[in-house]
């Protein structure tokens, strides 16, 4: 088949041909969006889930969304190595900026510029290539606590959003990398949002141990927040996933090769995408069958391997590696920390510190008190497949 009219994108936050199986959520999204323009409540949301199923995709959906209601939108990817501050102060000041340009929000605006700046300073942020021509405002977001500083800075923003006649909506991805008191000052932040009914939104993703992590950071981040969980697609939403770009390209396939692939991916989008591609280009004309599925299989586990599983495995420390190595041997998770404990030949104590780096690097997440699972589907297999 030409490679050129192949209709599948397995790449990360790329959004697929179809984006199946997600309606409800979007839809929740879209009238929140346009609910906190006009001055009503809407939670805010973060979309929990393994790797692999569509949480960047998603979020890239609702900022369409929210571009097209007129908001001002930052996107943020929240890296293991910065602070949320530094993430935080180039899209704040964009805000800013953009809101200073409405004639009736320019004085608050710049009272939120000079806010802005007294945060920046005492929390020492490089400014890079965007500088502020203000003094500081003595007084107002410049304590040195993260908590009070940054909910100062909010309400200063959200004061020059609304000036302006429009929302913001901050989206944040990969939020389980935030360190506890970077998330309690975002939560209790947009609390006081929410409680001064200003026009500010949040949508964030992360990884499943996230909604606890909230819990554990503010008692009422489970009222302030609505969490969907982004899981594997069920049968007919993967379905869809798959034959509708190829009946868009008036290709075919065959419904027994559309349900060798849903066994295959488990109907994770990222894997659905993977196979569909090549599927595509390895056989030579529609209707696809599942011989050719058997032959793609083998292209989309060698990229995987190389790739998408490698990079992952290659993050961790030996011993780091030892850890996930006897969770797969024990099969298919959950796992016990007792077994994973017993397969190493140590105690569950002295294992506890590998296992909470392993846990921060994103690799593992513990779904029950005592157990673990690996955050990225099919990692089980491809560890049996390539070191066991």
């Amino acid at each position: 088949m030409d490679p050129v009219r192949n209709p599948f994108e397995p790449s990360a936050g790329s959004q697929p041909p179809e984006l199946a199986g997600r309606d409800e959520i979007i839809e929740r999204a879209d009238i929140a969006l346009q609910r906190i323009i006009y001055g009503r409540h809407a939670q805010s949301q973060i979309l929990l889930g393994l790797r692999g199923t569509g949480k960047t995709v998603l979020l890239n959906k609702i900022r369409e969304l929210a571009e097209k209601h007129d908001h001002y939108v930052s996107f943020i990817e929240a890296p293991e190595d910065r602070k949320l501050a530094a993430l935080l102060y180039p899209a704040l000041h964009s805000v800013i900026r953009r809101a200073s340009l409405q004639d009736k929000a320019k004085r608050v605006a710049h009272k939120a510029m000079r806010t802005l700046r007294s945060f920046a300073s005492v929390f020492e942020i490089k400014y890079g290539d965007v500088s502020i021509a203000v003094d500081p405002l003595p007084g107002i977001a410049d304590s040195g606590f993260l908590e009070n500083d940054l909910v100062e800075l909010f309400l200063a923003v959200g004061e020059a959003v609304k000036a302006s006649g429009r929302a913001w909506t901050l989206l944040l991805d990969e939020v389980q990398y935030l360190s506890k008191d970077e998330f309690s000052a975002l939560i209790v932040a947009l609390h006081r949002m929410s409680q001064n009914r200003l026009p500010i939104i949040f949508f964030g993703a992360g990884l499943p141990q996230v909604a606890a992590l909230s819990g554990e950071a503010k008692s009422y981040a489970e009222r302030l927040f609505l969490f969907p969980r982004i899981g594997a697609l069920d049968k007919q939403a993967a379905g869809n996933a798959i034959g509708i770009p190829i009946k868009e390209e008036n290709e075919r396939i065959n419904k027994n090769a559309v349900e060798e692939i849903i066994i295959r991916t488990g109907g994770y989008p990222f894997f659905l995408q993977e196979w569909g591609y090549q599927v595509w280009n390895t056989a030579e004309k529609s209707p696809f069958t599942i011989k050719d599925v058997v032959k793609a299989s083998k292209r989309a586990l060698k990229r995987l391997d190389e790739g998408f599983f490698r990079v992952r495995y290659d993050r961790l420390t030996p011993k780091e590696r030892e850890y996930v190595l006897a969770m797969a041997k024990l099969g298919d998770g959950p796992y016990k920390s007792s077994d994973i404990a017993a397969k190493v030949g140590e105690s569950i104590q002295s294992l506890a510190p590998r296992r909470a780096k392993i846990i921060h690097k994103g690799m593992i997440y513990s779904p029950e008190h005592g157990d673990v699972d690996f955050t990225v589907p099919l990692f089980a297999n491809y560890l049996k497949r390539n070191y066991l």
